[in-house]
């Protein structure tokens, strides 16, 4: 699948080229008559994204948001996606509330919420158990040590094959996240990078070979866009 990688200033002129790239993706969809699915990510660069996506005047109606992953902590606690995603653009915008799907995060076992989040994607697009359905666009950020969604270095969760949606673990946390089949199914997939603390994990994830386990954001290997700022990518201003 197609990578490109892009360079630019920094967090505000990432956001607005994702603006951009999400206006594109929504056209497309719209003008097939289709709706248009988007996959939220959490971090501080995406919710600058969002702020912008809420002046959009796009026909809320036909825009169903999703989430790569979730901390497994409710939406009112500050460490929530849902919660920020909320705050910066959902609340804002005449979205219906059947067309938000958040991941659920109060069942007592985390791997029962995940299963549940994976029958509401298959029942949503239709799809069979053995099917992997496709959304219109995935945002996805990048941690400092390379990890993406939930998926981390060197846990299960790398390895699920045969799921949409699987328990990731963080320092003894449990989080919620989709796997990697169903992210590089994707028609789309955005990756929004800045700071001068991920130079050493990106340089690794967009090297020619590498280890996946490590650096898992080598997993995404479907149609993306890498929008990086310079620092992330170790260049000084032109």
């Amino acid at each position: 699948m197609a990578r490109q990688v892009e360079i630019w200033n920094d967090r505000a002129e990432i956001a607005n080229r994702s603006l951009m790239l999400c206006q594109i993706a929504y056209d497309e969809a719209i003008a097939k008559g289709e709706r248009f699915t988007i996959v939220a990510a959490g971090g501080s660069t995406p919710k600058v994204l969002y702020e912008l996506l809420a002046s959009k005047e796009w026909d809320w109606s036909k825009v169903h948001v999703f989430w790569g992953d979730e901390r497994y902590v409710p939406p009112t606690d500050p460490q929530s996606n849902e919660g920020m995603t909320r705050q910066a653009w959902l609340d804002r915008v005449a979205i219906p509330a059947a067309n938000i799907h958040a991941i659920p995060t109060d069942k007592d076992d985390p791997a029962i919420a995940a299963a549940q989040y994976e029958q509401h994607i298959q029942e949503f697009f239709g799809v069979s158990a053995s099917e992997i359905p496709q959304f219109d666009l995935v945002l996805l950020g990048m941690g400092d040590d390379g990890h993406t969604a939930s998926l981390f270095p060197h846990t299960p969760a790398l390895k699920v094959g045969d799921r949409l949606v699987t328990v990731g673990s963080k320092d003894g946390q449990p989080r919620i996240t989709l796997t990697v089949p169903l992210i590089n199914r994707a028609k789309e997939i955005i990756f929004m990078i800045e700071g001068a603390a991920k130079a050493k994990a990106l340089k690794a994830v967009l090297a020619p070979s590498g280890d996946v386990n490590q650096y898992p954001s080598r997993l995404i290997t479907g149609n993306t866009i890498w929008l990086c700022d310079r620092t992330a990518m170790n260049q000084k201003q032109p």
